[in-house]
């Protein structure tokens, strides 16, 4: 059963928007290949998808209370890697909702494609630099990216935020 929304206020046509259905609805599949992406996530019903994003999202939050303790007991190694466990743990949440393949799909799509490549990159340089290197200030900087990356990826679904946030800032 597909869950449905009527956004007649936002459009000047009627149109019916899927909230939460199957991948053929959200991706526009051919019925053929619905199966092949059902397969990577089993059909839920629509009180499951909440339950596990809440859930998810719940858990991020969480992992971001425990780096803000570490930050303040200014170990920001600790800080780093539990803020990027937070921040996968996050994103994953999302994909509750949508299914993984509807949401890969819109994360790699070309309005996002360079802020979901910085933000993954970020994420390892963030590992790296707080695991391997142990270098503070170069592990701050990474979350800093991460931040930056994860925030110009959410103004993406907002129309017309990106050329906003430049004119704002004197870059457009």
């Amino acid at each position: 059963m597909s869950l449905r929304v009527n956004v007649d206020s936002l459009f000047d046509t009627t149109r019916i928007v899927p909230l939460v259905g199957s991948q053929s609805d959200t991706l526009g599949l051919p019925l053929g290949e619905e199966d092949e992406t059902e397969n990577l996530c089993p059909s839920l019903s629509f009180q499951e998808r909440v339950i596990g994003f809440a859930v998810c999202l719940g858990l991020g939050f969480l992992f971001s209370i425990f780096a803000w303790v570490s930050i303040f007991a200014l170990d920001f190694n600790t800080f780093a890697v539990i803020n990027t466990v937070s921040n996968v743990t996050s994103i994953g949440s999302t994909m509750f909702l949508c299914g993984p393949m509807a949401q890969l799909k819109r994360m790699f799509d070309s309005k996002r494609l360079i802020a979901t490549i910085i933000y993954f990159i970020s994420m390892a340089l963030t590992f790296i630099a707080a695991l391997v290197f142990r270098i503070p200030w170069l592990t701050i900087i990474t979350v800093l990216v991460q931040y930056v990356a994860m925030l110009w990826y959410c103004l993406s679904y907002i129309p017309f935020a990106h050329t906003a946030v430049l004119k704002v800032l004197g870059l457009g």
